[in-house]
């Protein structure tokens, strides 16, 4: 009998030739004694992107549409792990930690682990106008929420895929990030634990005072504006 993944493996790409084939080499070892299976969820890539992904086992979600939330959306639904983990196709989290998130979810009957960036940040990884805008952004998770974060913007991520179902996710874009903390803080079983943040390879996509600027926004209007009042689509 064929047993399907114990873990799905879901990173965004657009254009991520750089660094892809290193984040996927990366899972490979990390999982290799596991039963996993990863997902990029593409968005147009004009590079060699989806080529080197599918080379080191990759399977590939088209998502023509862009926006953060909206390609995790797009693999959430897809995944088939008990649990899945999150990562950035730029270097910057380390795959390595997964197994050990998934042995402390099971030890522990947790149900969502958040990778925190910034208890352990070497400065080289972020610049000093990145750290402010995140000690901000928590701040208005704190304000908001009353939601003691370490890092709100955190995008690694490690979690029983059955908690979706609990979580009401509205945001298509950036905002995408702390709301699955918030949503999961409030109502699941719920950590944070530091882990080793490293200097981005390729391209940056993230427009640092738009993104976020909307972040911020996106707090109060979750908490009190029109966002808490829709109804997320469903991810479980």
């Amino acid at each position: 009998m064929n047993e399907g993944p114990e873990i799905s493996v879901v990173i965004p790409t657009m254009n991520e030739e750089e660094s892809i084939g290193e984040v996927m080499d990366a899972i490979n070892l990390a999982l290799k004694d596991m039963r996993y299976e990863v997902m990029i969820v593409d968005t147009n890539s004009k590079d060699k992107t989806r080529e080197i992904a599918v080379s080191k086992g990759a399977r590939v979600i088209d998502e023509p549409k862009r926006g953060y939330g909206r390609a995790y959306k797009s693999g959430f639904k897809q995944a088939k792990g008990i649990f899945i983990a999150t990562l950035d196709a730029d270097c910057t989290y380390p795959a390595g930690d997964i197994p050990k998130f998934i042995s402390i979810l099971k030890e522990q009957n947790l149900d969502f682990i958040s990778g925190d960036r910034l208890t352990k940040l070497n400065k080289e990884a972020m610049n000093g106008k990145h750290r402010l805008g995140n000690k901000m952004l928590n701040i208005g998770a704190r304000v908001c929420f009353g939601f003691k974060t370490a890092d709100s913007q955190t995008g690694m991520w490690v979690f029983r895929r059955a908690v979706l179902a609990k979580l009401n996710m509205t945001s298509n874009e950036m905002a995408f990030s702390e709301e699955i903390k918030i949503e999961a803080h409030e109502k699941v079983k719920y950590l944070e634990i530091p882990i080793i943040y490293s200097p981005r390879k390729g391209e940056v996509k993230l427009n640092t005072w738009r993104d976020g600027f909307n972040n911020l926004m996106f707090f109060p209007s979750k908490r009190w504006g029109k966002v808490s009042k829709i109804k997320g689509e469903k991810l479980a």
